[in-house]
C-alpha cells in the first residue's frame, strides 16, 4: 500500500468526481482509477460503486478513508516533526474560519509567520462552525477559528481569543451624540443592509432580533461583507455587524458605531484544534501564538488608533 493510493483515495472522497480528483492530484484519470483499483485488490474489499459515472463509495470505502485521512495527517505531522527538529518549522498550515473572524485570523497569522518564517499560510475564511469542526475531524485543516461552546471539550482543544459584541452602523440622524447605545427594536426600524438569510452570521442577528421580540425587514440583503460597508457607507442604509470588522473596515465617515443594547449579546470566539496524540506540530505552534497575543484588545482598535506602548 502507498500513501499514494490513500491521497487518490481522500481526492475522489472529496470532489466526487474521477476527473476532478485525478486533476487536484495533478495525474491522469486512468492512472488514478488504476491506483484505486489495485489498493481494493491489496485489502480485498470494493472501495468505489462504479457505474457509467461516479456513484460514492461503498460502506468499506467510507471507513477506509476515515482511516486514510489519520494516516495522511500522521505522515504529514511526522514530516513537519522531522523538519522543525532539523531546520525549524515549514510546510504549509491550513486555517479554517467563520466570516466574522478573519479580523482575528489576521491577528494570528502575523505572528505565527514571524516566528516560522518557513510556513506558508493557507485561510479559508467563509465556513460555517459545523465545517471546521468536521474538517478538524477528517484533518482536512490543522486549526480552527469559531464560536466556542460546552460541546467542544471532548473531541478539540480551545483557546479563548475574544467575545464577539454587536454594533449598530447609522447616521449620525439616527444616533445622536447623546445615544451611547442602540436598542435592537429601534434598529428594526431603520433602513437596514444585511447579509443574506443563508449566512451563519445573519442567523445569529435574526435570533437577537427574535428575542426583541421584533423582525427586521432589511431594504438590502449581500453574502458580502465588502459590500456591506460599501452600501452603509453611502448614508443610505444602516447595518448591523460585529465589533470585529470595525477592526478591518474602520467607521465609515459620516456615520456612528454604537454598541447593541436590550439584548445585549456576546459570543466567545475562539482558536479550536483537534485533540490527537501526538499533536500536530503546526496546530501547537499556532496554540502557542494564540496564547500569547491579546486578540481582544487589539480589536477594540479601530484603524488609525494609536498601538499602546
Amino acid at each position: 500500500m502507498l500513501f499514494r493510493q490513500l491521497e487518490y483515495l481522500v481526492a475522489l472522497s472529496r470532489e466526487r468526481h474521477f476527473a476532478r480528483a485525478a486533476q487536484a492530484c495533478h495525474v491522469s484519470q486512468p492512472a488514478l482509477s488504476e491506483a484505486i483499483r489495485k489498493l481494493e485488490d491489496e485489502l480485498g474489499v470494493p472501495l468505489v460503486l462504479r457505474g457509467r459515472r461516479y456513484e460514492g463509495l461503498t460502506p468499506e470505502g467510507e471507513r477506509i478513508v476515515v482511516w486514510a485521512q489519520r494516516l495522511l495527517a500522521d505522515r504529514d505531522a511526522l514530516k513537519s516533526e522531522v523538519g522543525a527538529l532539523r531546520t525549524g518549522l515549514s510546510g504549509r498550515i491550513r486555517i479554517g474560519s467563520v466570516p466574522t473572524a478573519s479580523g482575528a485570523v489576521a491577528l494570528l497569522t502575523a505572528p505565527f509567520c514571524l516566528a516560522h518564517p518557513l510556513v506558508t499560510v493557507e485561510v479559508a475564511a467563509d465556513l460555517r462552525s459545523e465545517d471546521i469542526l468536521r474538517r478538524l475531524r477528517n484533518f482536512e485543516i490543522d486549526a480552527g477559528v469559531t464560536y466556542l461552546h460546552k460541546g467542544l471539550a471532548e473531541h478539540f482543544r480551545a483557546v479563548p481569543l475574544y467575545e464577539e459584541r454587536y454594533v449598530l452602523l447609522t447616521g449620525t440622524a439616527d444616533a445622536p451624540e447623546h445615544r451611547s447605545t442602540a436598542t435592537w427594536a429601534e434598529a428594526s426600524r431603520l433602513p437596514l443592509c444585511l447579509l443574506t438569510e443563508a449566512m451563519q452570521g445573519r442567523q445569529v442577528l435574526d435570533e437577537v432580533f427574535a428575542e426583541a421580540g421584533v423582525r427586521p425587514s432589511p431594504r438590502v440583503e449581500t453574502d458580502s461583507v465588502a459590500a456591506l460597508f460599501a452600501h452603509v457607507r453611502t448614508g443610505r442604509w444602516a447595518g448591523i455587524v460585529p465589533h470585529t470588522w470595525l477592526h478591518v473596515f474602520g467607521v465609515p465617515h459620516g456615520m456612528r458605531a454604537v454598541p447593541m443594547t436590550e439584548p445585549a449579546r456576546s459570543v466567545p470566539v475562539g482558536l479550536v484544534t483537534v485533540v490527537r496524540e501526538p499533536e500536530s506540530v503546526m496546530a501547537r505552534a499556532l496554540r502557542e501564538v494564540a496564547g500569547r497575543t491579546d486578540v481582544a484588545a487589539a480589536l477594540d482598535r479601530l484603524p488609525g488608533d494609536p498601538v499602546p506602548r
